[in-house]
């Protein structure tokens, strides 16, 4: 990916004659776990100016708290884009999403569970198309903001049945 290179990274890209579209089928090809793939998640909130945007990137485990990602971009109303509003706002269609490389700057935003794994895997711009790199080289060629905002999937159940913890 020439955003890549641009800051002196080669990216080894790897195309799938199958989908690499969800999270899901992303770790099959790969075959790695499915918290090593990274979701780029596309937010936008309202402005003066029009739509402000925010990608998140979480593990393919986890799912993004708008609350807590409201919060750390400090944008009232973000909700998730629309399939139209993702492609005009990043150049990329969902399920091919890239973390960087976007075709226009947009904050990035890292949840930090995405550094228990050494390396990761990350859409390359097509949903058939992937890149593996570690979690530190992706903040950077993201310039990524690091920030607690995905719920994993024992949280989700939880909170979805209004279950607490007995502790």
């Amino acid at each position: 990916m020439e955003a890549a290179r641009r800051k002196g990274v080669e990216l080894e890209i790897t195309v799938f004659s199958e989908s690499t579209h969800t999270a899901a089928d992303a770790a099959r090809a790969v075959q790695a776990d499915i918290g090593q793939i990274v979701k780029s998640l596309v937010f936008v909130a309202p402005t003066d100016d029009g739509l402000e945007t925010v990608v998140a990137l979480v593990s393919g485990q986890n799912r993004v708290d708008i609350a807590r990602l409201a919060a750390v971009v400090g944008l009232h109303g973000l909700r998730r884009a629309t399939a139209d509003e993702a492609g005009r706002e990043t150049g990329y269609v969902i399920g091919g999403i890239p973390p960087f490389g976007h075709r226009k700057p947009i904050r990035v935003v890292m949840d930090p569970d995405l550094g228990r794994w050494p390396l990761l895997w990350a859409a390359a711009g097509t949903p058939t198309a992937v890149f593996s790199v570690t979690p530190a080289t992706l903040r950077t060629l993201a310039n990524a903001t690091v920030a607690p905002l995905a719920v994993e999937p024992e949280q989700d159940a939880s909170l979805a049945t209004g279950a607490t913890s007995g502790a």
